[in-house]
Parts: structure tokens; sequence; C-alpha cells
């Protein structure tokens, strides 16, 4: 049988979309004749992200609720109440043979409707830190694909399959030469070259360390991309010069990645996974305002394994120089870190995970 029905539901962030996203182009490469429908919810990023991917979508009426009583909160059990019932609605006319969860507000009422009749459900957890829907989930999954080891803290030991996250397909290998990377930077191959990443939009408190030590970085001849976010290009694109290439987002990860000596990033579940494949020595700087703190989780469980360099934003200001200093200069230490990062790798969790999907069909 090729022609089955598929769901994915996952939002509210690029770490829950992009994975979803990843699982259907592998479905779909296995069983062309498969129909896929996304469900997120409203209002939120998945609405325009998924479409551009080519496929469908439907949005359900549901947010997270505040840490704090708003009005918001007061309408969440409208809201909840009123998803359930789309949620039935859109199972019962679109017959799934198998629903995915990968975390986010909507895959909760899609995968507690879709469970409750019998039909095969699958979570992805990207985080070493369990988000909250995955968890209230747990016992209705079939299987729990997770990306760290001691998630039994979280679920069922029975349901969790070790597979990764998925990541983009051009960065399995990265086959661009250093040479031909830095000529597309037009960098400078006798220098070092140190990447910034702060995620599609950017992040604040990373952009104003980098700005506060370009001279510094000058001082050590250390060239840099700095990949600033959409939402800060404008307040940093002056300190765009032949030694600092200022970006509001890459395209070319294969050619960054290449180009890069020295990387420093934001902890991610998704950019964790990229940086494994990639294997180069990373200073994490974790955002401290995700759920759960869940960047700082996922970026000590790699300094545990001797794999990165983890550095708190409120460290930033007396210690990131000293640390920085360190691991530029010892060649053996970025080595470590290089070789470290890279055995924590699961270049093939696409695949793995599907394989997981298939097993249930």
């Amino acid at each position: 049988m090729d022609n089955y029905r598929f769901i994915l539901s996952g939002g509210g962030t690029g770490g829950h979309i992009y994975p979803a996203i990843a699982i259907a182009n592998e479905l779909k490469l296995r069983y062309p004749q498969a129909e896929f429908l996304f469900v997120g919810a409203k209002n939120r990023m998945e609405m325009e992200k998924v479409p551009q991917a080519g496929y469908q979508i439907q949005g359900l009426w549901i947010t997270g609720l505040q840490r704090k009583l708003t009005l918001k909160n007061m309408m969440f059990p409208f809201k909840l109440i009123s998803s359930l019932i789309k949620a039935g609605s859109i199972v019962s006319k679109f017959k799934p043979h198998a629903v995915v969860g990968t975390g986010g507000f909507a895959s909760g009422p899609l995968l507690r409707v879709a469970s409750g009749r019998g039909i095969p459900c699958v979570l992805q957890e990207q985080n070493s830190y369990a988000g909250i829907t995955n968890k209230l989930l747990r016992n209705r999954a079939a299987k729990i694909c997770v990306a760290y080891d001691g998630m039994e803290r979280f679920f069922p030991a029975s349901k969790i399959v070790k597979t990764g996250n998925p990541v983009r397909g051009d960065l399995v290998e990265i086959k661009a030469e250093k040479k031909e990377a830095l000529a597309f930077f037009e960098l400078d191959a006798s220098k070092k070259t140190l990447l910034v990443l702060g995620g599609s939009l950017g992040a604040r408190r990373i952009n104003q360390l980098i700005e506060k030590e370009l001279h510094y970085f000058e001082s050590l001849g250390i060239q840099l991309i700095w990949q600033c976010g959409k939402l800060y290009y404008d307040a940093y694109k002056k300190y765009h010069s032949n030694n600092v290439k200022v970006v509001d987002f890459l395209n070319r990860m294969d050619y960054t990645y290449a180009a890069a000596d020295l990387i420093i990033s934001r902890a991610g579940a998704g950019s964790v996974s990229e940086l494994c494949i990639v294997g180069k020595p990373v200073v994490f700087i974790p955002s401290p305002n995700v759920a759960e703190d869940h960047q700082t989780k996922n970026a000590e469980a790699l300094v545990k394994e001797e794999a990165a360099i983890l550095l708190k934003e409120t460290q930033l200001e007396a210690d990131f120089e000293t640390v920085f200093s360190k691991l530029n200069a010892s060649q053996e230490m970025q080595l470590a870190l290089g070789t470290n990062i890279q055995k924590l790798a699961l270049p093939n969790a696409t695949g793995h995970i599907v394989d997981e999907i298939e097993k249930l069909l």
C-alpha cells in the first residue's frame, strides 16, 4: 500500500516546525502517493512556513498557558474545547493511518483525539528537557523518538527510541571545500574565521556581545561571519567590512560551516544537532527566555561529554574574553571539542524516525 494518509503536528517555533517538515519529506520519498496534512496553531509561524514547504495546513485556536493570571489564561479552557472539537473533525475527515507530533500547543489536542481513536501516534522530542505537550502525551504515543540519553525521566522507557533530531539534508555531508567557502564570503584564507549564529530572527544578547568585542576579535586577527538575524540587521549592518561579514540570514549553510574554525551559537535543539554533525569547536550561549530553560539543558548535556563550552548570558561580561582567548590559543582544545561533539552526531535521524513510523503502519 502506498496511498497512506499522514497528519503531522508541531509548531510555535522553527524547532518544532522544521523537524515535522523533514519527516514529511522523508515519508513522501518513500510513499510518493501518500497524502499529508499539517495541523498547527492559528496565527503562529507554521501557518506560513508549512505552505512554503508545499504542504496543506489547518489551524487550531490554541495557545499555551501564561505563567501568571491573565485574560489569555481565562480563555484557555474555551480554546482547548474548541481545538479538541476541531481536531476531532479533522481526524474524522482525513482518516490518517498515523499521526506525528513534534511538540508545540497544537499537537496536544490533535494527538489526544487521534490516539483515543486507536490511530498510532509518534512523538518526536528535540530537547534534553522534554516539552510540556510531549510530557502530557507520553502515555498516548506508541513510540517516542528522542535525541538525548536519559529521557526515561520524562517518558516510559519501553516507548523511547534514540534517533536524534532531523537536520537539513545539505548538512549531512559537508562537502564544500574551505577555500571555496572562504571565497564565497570574500574572506582571507590566512585568517581564522569565527561564525556567530543567533537563529533566523537573531539573538539580542549575542549581537550586543559581538558588537562590544569587535576590536578584541580584530586584535586576535580573527574574521567573522556574523548572522545577526532579520530583527537586528538594520542596527548592525554598519559593521560589514572585509573582515566582518554581517548577514541577516544564511542560505548556504554548507559554505558557512566549511568556512568556520570556531562557532558561537544559541543552543536550540536544531542548532545543537547540526553542530554535532559539523564537528567544530562551539561556545554555546543559551537563550534564558525559553520554556523550562531547555537551551541551557541542551548545552549542559554536551558539556558533560566535553564536547562544547557553555557560557550563560550572566557570565558574558566577566568571562567571555578569558574563555574565548583560552579556546583560541589552544589547538589541542579546539581539536578535542570538535572530535567529541562529532561523536554525538546522529546524521540519519530523519530516516530512523520514519523507520519507526513504518513499523506502526
